[in-house]
């Protein structure tokens, strides 16, 4: 059967193999499933029935997970029937650690990702100022000089040269560091004489003068001079980026860091019946934004469960690509340099206390072992003034972690969000900056997992591309797409292929409590699930990322599926 077959089947109630037979009236407690699936396999996710090959849908969600022939009895006359025989059925998959506009954005402005020198960021840069006003600002995201045969950060002066007349912004991958032209110096007023804001820095050369890089806090010196994107513009990228998350086959995100103004535009596109995806919301730490929330208090499963609003999101530091994550000692590639404390320990430690005070869960960037570290003593400290059980505090990349620090987490009940492509794509440029000993502490998964902690997976996207088996690979090998290193880059560190795909499903469900709606294709949950061309738990790992999503279905609806070239 091809793919285009499969949307034709879930209209009709076209019959399979033993389905065919007639079954009998079933009783009231066995109502007839709207919707009946079979595949070669299906992984439910869930330990009473792990693999089964039927589902059947009732209103939106699971009702039987099981054999193909109690499925039949689940069978009336307008029962949908739809056979994928040889084809694999997961869950529907979560990205815990998602910037759903940052994304949108990502494809509606200069695509820098993958450029391999800074004269390619400039190439594109100007030729995208050839085809805008005069004047107009240039924005862009995804240079990474780490990837470049000159790693040092760039200068402004051959952006400059190539675009005099506009305003350049482009943002690194990681969303921590700006590069910016001379023109958008000038208008942001910064020279040699400009302080460090605090919580950023402004690189400059061996004479003081701004290079054109700012770090962190010191980005917004360029940004809040930028107009903002129109409200129409803004409902582009919210649309291109549910076309993207459908067609990478994910049915939710955890959106870190949206303002109430980001959350009326979902709401809107929700209210319309345009928003195919569950976001779990993380209220960005701006003040007005916050108070406004919080004093709403905790939103569930809004728009018949498009919408979750009731986690905060803070920034403890920056990234280690840009030397903006805060270590405990020096980098070891730039002695005097620790990184950046981008939000104080005692705002963490009071905003956490008012998390536990109204319900809402805390979520803290923290890439650095001085971030983890700080974040880890706020949440203690504050769980003592306001003693809580089942929280579910989270860090939010955790990516360097103090040896010591590492049996903390499962101690206080915080759960590590982690993104383990952010390992694949970061280990050479990781060794560098922290060295034999504390890389050791870096992208722990099995050290983490091994204290009883779940790790929710992600791709902190766009920082990471957004396709979600990139971090099942990476979970289950620490290799690259090209296989590198050979044998996997510290192997001990692994996951199982069970936990990769748990960190996909299941344990994004736990982190945003909604295990008991979402995670898994148990009775009673969403019936959310994705057919793949082939079975990413058994076929060879060099193949899993040649895996293709065929279709994805939220609610029991199709929407997502693979046309045929």
């Amino acid at each position: 059967m091809t793919p285009r077959t499969m949307r034709t089947l879930l209209a009709c109630a076209a019959l399979a193999g033993p389905l065919r037979a007639q079954a009998p009236n079933p009783p009231a407690a066995q109502a007839p499933a709207d919707l009946i699936v079979t595949a070669a396999r299906i992984y439910t996710v869930d330990q009473t029935r792990p693999l089964v090959t039927a589902i059947a849908v009732r209103d939106g969600r699971i009702v039987f997970a099981g054999s193909t022939a109690e499925a039949g009895a689940l069978r009336g006359e307008r029962t949908r029937i739809v056979d994928l025989a040889g084809r694999t059925v997961i869950p529907g998959m979560v990205d815990a650690h998602f910037h759903f506009m940052g994304v949108g954005a990502a494809l509606r402005t200069v695509d820098l990702v993958g450029t391999r020198s800074e004269d390619e960021v400039v190439q594109r840069a100007a030729a995208r100022a050839r085809e805008v006003r005069a004047g107009e600002w240039i924005r862009g995201r995804g240079w990474n000089q780490n990837e470049w045969a000159d790693t040092r950060f760039p200068s402004h002066e051959a952006l400059s040269r190539a675009v005099p007349n506009h305003p350049v912004a482009l943002t690194r991958v990681d969303g921590h560091a700006l590069w910016v032209n001379v023109r958008a110096l000038q208008l942001a007023g910064i020279t040699a004489a400009t302080p460090d804001p605090e919580g950023g820095r402004v690189i400059r050369n061996a004479g003081g003068s701004p290079t054109g890089v700012l770090v962190d806090r010191a980005m917004g010196l360029v940004t809040r001079l930028a107009p903002p994107p129109s409200l129409e513009e803004r409902r582009a990228q919210a649309l291109a980026a549910l076309a993207e998350a459908k067609r990478w086959g994910l049915t939710g995100v955890h959106d870190a860091g949206v303002d109430s103004g980001t959350i009326a535009l979902y709401e809107e596109l929700a209210r319309a019946g345009r928003y195919s995806l569950r976001n779990y919301v993380m209220i960005r730490e701006d003040s007005a934004t916050l108070e406004h929330l919080l004093a709403r208090g905790p939103q569930n499963a809004l728009y018949n469960g498009r919408l979750w609003i009731r986690a905060i999101k803070l920034v403890a530091d920056g990234a280690l690509g840009s030397r903006g994550a805060l270590l405990l000692e020096d980098y070891s590639d730039e002695p005097g340099n620790h990184g950046l404390a981008v939000t104080p320990a005692a705002v963490i430690q009071r905003t956490a206390v008012r998390a536990l005070q109204t319900g809402f869960q805390l979520t803290v960037h923290a890439i650095g072992d001085g971030a983890n570290r700080a974040t880890l003593d706020a949440f203690e400290a504050a769980l003592r003034q306001v003693p809580a059980a089942d929280h579910r505090f989270r860090i939010e990349h955790a990516q360097v972690i103090h040896r010591q620090d590492i049996p903390r987490f499962a101690r206080l009940g915080v759960i590590p969000s982690m993104q383990a492509s952010h390992q694949t794509s970061d280990a050479p440029m990781a060794m560098n900056r922290l060295g034999w000993t504390r890389v050791q502490g870096a992208y722990a998964w099995r050290s983490l997992l091994n204290t009883g902690v779940v790790i929710p997976n992600g791709s902190d996207a766009p920082v990471e591309h957004w396709n979600p088996l990139i971090s099942f690979h990476s979970a289950l090998t620490r290799q690259d797409a090209n296989g590198w290193p050979a044998g996997g880059w510290f192997p001990a560190e692994r996951m199982t292929r069970e936990e990769a795909l748990m960190s996909m499903t299941m344990w994004p469900a736990y982190a945003a409590f909604m295990e008991r709606e979402s995670g898994s294709l148990s009775p009673g949950k969403y019936a959310d699930f994705v057919v793949l061309d082939q079975d990413i738990m058994t076929c060879a790992p060099e193949r899993i990322l040649d895996t293709r999503v065929l279709m994805t279905v939220l609610g029991g609806e199709v929407v997502y599926e693979r046309r045929e070239p």
